[in-house]
C-alpha cells in the first residue's frame, strides 16, 4: 500500500487525506496526546487503510486508539468508523444520539446513500460501512467531555446541516473539529481574502435557523481555529463566520423562490441556481480560476446542495399543508 498523505496542522492534530473523489475534498483527523489517539471523522469506508497506515507512520498501533468520533453519520464523515472499530480493539465510538443507531446498524445509511449517489458509484467511491457493536458505542450528551491522556475533547450538539451533527472542541488548541457545521472551504479557492466558505445543504435535514443557532453556540466558545472535513484548518473563525451565515441565508432564500412553482423541473432549476450562485460568490471572493474549473471542483456540492434544498422545500410544504 502507498504511504498515506497527512500533515500536522496543530500540536498533535493530523489532517489525513481520504481520497474521496479527488485530493483535497474530504479529510479525516487523528488527534494525538502522548501515546493515545482519537479519530475525529473517518472519511468513507474505502479510506480505512490510509487511516490505519497513518497510525503506523507515526510509530504507533491501533491498540493506542481510544476514541472514534464521527461528527455525523454522512458517509464522507463516518463511513470508515466500523472498519476502524474492528481494527482498534480498545476504541470506543462516540456518536450523536440520533446518529448512533445508524452506525450500530448501517443498513439504512447504505440504502439511502445508494439512492443519492447510485449503487455503482457508491460502492466505487465510498465502500460499505461495517456495523459497530452497541456495547462499544458511547451516545454523547451535549457538553460531554472525553479525556485523551489529559487532552479534553468536548462534544457540542450542533444541528442544522444534519439533525445528528456534533462538533468536537479540542482543549489544547481551543479549536473545533466542525464536520460540516462550519461549512466547506476547498483550498483551491483560497485568495488574499482568505478561505472561501459556503454551506453544504446536503440531504436530508438542512434547517437554516437551527444551523445559525449552532454557529452562535460554537462562537460562544471563542474558538481559535476550525478543523474542517472539507478541508483543513481555518484560522480566525470570528472573522469568517459571517460569510458562512450569509451562505446559509442565501441558499435558503434561493430555495424559497421555488415555493409555489411547479414541482416538475424543480431539481434542475435548483441545480442551475445553486451553480450560478456559487460561481458568483467565488468571483466576489476573488477566485480567478476558469469557470469550467470552478464548476468541476464544485460539481458534487452543486448536485447535493440542490437535492438537499429540494428536500427542505418539500418538508416546508408538508408542514404548511398541515
Amino acid at each position: 500500500m502507498s504511504q498515506p498523505h497527512f500533515q500536522e496542522l496543530a500540536e498533535g492534530i493530523y489532517c489525513i487525506e481520504t481520497g474521496l473523489y479527488r485530493h483535497g475534498l474530504a479529510a479525516a483527523y487523528l488527534v494525538r496526546s502522548g501515546e493515545r489517539l482519537a479519530f475525529v471523522d473517518t472519511g468513507p469506508a474505502n479510506a480505512a487503510p490510509a487511516l490505519l497506515a497513518t497510525i503506523a507512520a507515526l510509530g504507533l498501533t491501533p491498540e493506542q486508539v481510544d476514541y472514534v468520533m464521527p461528527t455525523h453519520v454522512h458517509l464522507d464523515h463516518a463511513g470508515a468508523s466500523g472498519h476502524l472499530m474492528a481494527a482498534c480493539p480498545n476504541a470506543r465510538l462516540v456518536a450523536h444520539p440520533k446518529g448512533a443507531p445508524h452506525l450500530i446498524d448501517p443498513s439504512k445509511l447504505i440504502a439511502g446513500s445508494s439512492v443519492v449517489y447510485g449503487e455503482e458509484n457508491f460502492e466505487r467511491d465510498f465502500g460499505a460501512p461495517l456495523p459497530i457493536p452497541a456495547e462499544r458505542v458511547i451516545v454523547a450528551a451535549d457538553g460531554q467531555t472525553f479525556d485523551l491522556n489529559g487532552r479534553t475533547l468536548t462534544f457540542i450538539d450542533t444541528p442544522g446541516h444534519a439533525n445528528h451533527h456534533g462538533c468536537i472542541l479540542d482543549s489544547l488548541t481551543q479549536g473545533f473539529f466542525t464536520g460540516d457545521t462550519f461549512g466547506i472551504a476547498y483550498r483551491e479557492f483560497d485568495t488574499p481574502n482568505g478561505p472561501w466558505l459556503f454551506a453544504p445543504t446536503t440531504p436530508v435535514a438542512f434547517e437554516p435557523d437551527a444551523w445559525l443557532a449552532s454557529l452562535d453556540k460554537l462562537m460562544a466558545h471563542d474558538p481559535q481555529a476550525m478543523y474542517l472535513t472539507h478541508y483543513g484548518r481555518v484560522d480566525r473563525p470570528s472573522e469568517r463566520v459571517e460569510a458562512l451565515r450569509q451562505s446559509i441565508r442565501d441558499l435558503a432564500e434561493l430555495a424559497r423562490r421555488e415555493e409555489g412553482r411547479p414541482g416538475t423541473g424543480r431539481q434542475q432549476r435548483l441545480k442551475e441556481s445553486v451553480s450560478a450562485h456559487l460561481m458568483q460568490r467565488a468571483r466576489e471572493h476573488g477566485v480567478d480560476l476558469h469557470d469550467h474549473h470552478i464548476q468541476e471542483l464544485l460539481s458534487v456540492d452543486t448536485e447535493l446542495n440542490a437535492q438537499g434544498l429540494e428536500v427542505w422545500l418539500k418538508r416546508r410544504e408538508k408542514y404548511a399543508a398541515g
